[in-house]
């Protein structure tokens, strides 16, 4: 049985959600055991209030944790028995396999930071995304897409980018079951001299490295799906990411809003009715339960701040495939092979 270590305490919705996630997974037939890390009284309270297999849940004792809109760094270093470094620590002394956090982004990406260990060859971790695509992707056909780094680092390197090529399709052919990603760079344009000096040595370095590298691609390839994983520096992958989620809510947003107008309005939704479910459940990152933090020796998974139970659960589903499909090992491999790890 594999055991996550779950930061309870984190996120919009707090024990709503993790304790919740966390229960509604223990009723199905997977093997996990999910280690819930906080307030002992306020879990046990929770819990007194949802169904669960006992068997698969354990409450570990912590103080305090990150507020979303509190200073990471500040905040640890006040309290190291909070959540988030409670539940790495025991992830690091072989208690749990990974990590999962729906709290302070910059607290988990620290947290990580401070406990683990960077793999070999990897000199800055990198936040992963799934973005919604037109193509589908993988056995699964898959409508998302990965993207990293989307806001560990402000910039890369050519070391970072061919780090992060390696690290964005162990992680995509474990979790999309995709035999050999198709991987990119994000650049100004597909030869292979456009982008900065960084963006031009990584696609050299690439080209002829073990993996399925398809060279650059333009920003209007990206909601299009042409690869299965974009690489970019932290900056201007947060910038992206945020401007597909912005794009999604608007459409979402707009539809809503017409279904209250006149009957023409309400006529032609109505014929739109399939389109606009495909582009929900296109857009609906729960289904994902979050980003991985990739570049340690352990498996890390970012929920996302406002997960609700199901995001929580299915990103608890997410890091126990990363843990059974040996995602560490199998980023070492391919940083060997492109002479990146020792």
């Amino acid at each position: 049985m594999t055991t996550i270590a779950l930061d309870a305490m984190g996120g919009d919705h707090g024990l709503l959600a993790t304790v919740d996630g966390a229960a509604d997974l223990s009723r199905e037939d997977i093997d996990v055991h999910v280690l819930l890390v906080g307030d002992v009284r306020a879990i046990d309270e929770r819990l007194r209030h949802v169904r669960y297999d006992p068997r698969r849940l354990s409450v570990v004792s912590a103080n305090g944790a990150v507020g979303m809109g509190d200073s990471p760094r500040e905040t640890l270093d006040r309290n190291p028995d909070c959540s988030v470094l409670v539940a790495a620590r025991l992830v690091r002394d072989g208690d749990a396999a990974a990590l999962v956090s729906a709290g302070n982004t910059g607290a988990t990406i620290l947290a990580a930071s401070d406990t683990f260990q960077r793999l070999p060859g990897i000199r800055r971790g990198a936040l992963a995304a799934v973005y919604p695509t037109e193509l589908r992707h993988g056995p699964r056909q898959d409508p998302f897409a990965l993207m990293l780094d989307v806001g560990a680092t402000l910039s890369a390197s050519a070391d970072d980018l061919v780090g992060f090529a390696v690290m964005g399709s162990a992680y995509s052919s474990i979790v999309s079951e995709i035999l050999a990603p198709r991987v990119a760079l994000l650049s100004n344009g597909t030869e292979p001299s456009k982008g900065t000096p960084a963006i031009v040595e990584a696609h050299a370095r690439l080209t002829g490295a073990a993996l399925a590298f398809a060279g650059n691609v333009e920003g209007l390839d990206i909601p299009r799906g042409t690869v299965d994983v974009v690489v970019c520096d932290g900056f201007l992958g947060n910038v992206v990411l945020k401007m597909l989620e912005g794009v999604s809510d608007v459409v979402r947003n707009l539809a809503r809003d017409a279904s209250g107008r006149s009957l023409q309005w309400r006529v032609g939704l109505a014929m739109l009715g399939d389109g606009l479910k495909e582009l929900h459940e296109r857009t609906d990152w729960k289904r994902y339960g979050g980003a991985p933090l990739l570049g340690f020796d352990r498996p890390v998974l970012k929920a996302h701040g406002r997960s609700e139970a199901r995001a929580i659960r299915n990103a608890i589903k997410v890091a126990t495939k990363a843990v059974q499909g040996d995602l560490t090992g199998r980023i070492r491999d391919g940083l060997r092979s492109c002479g990146s790890g020792s």
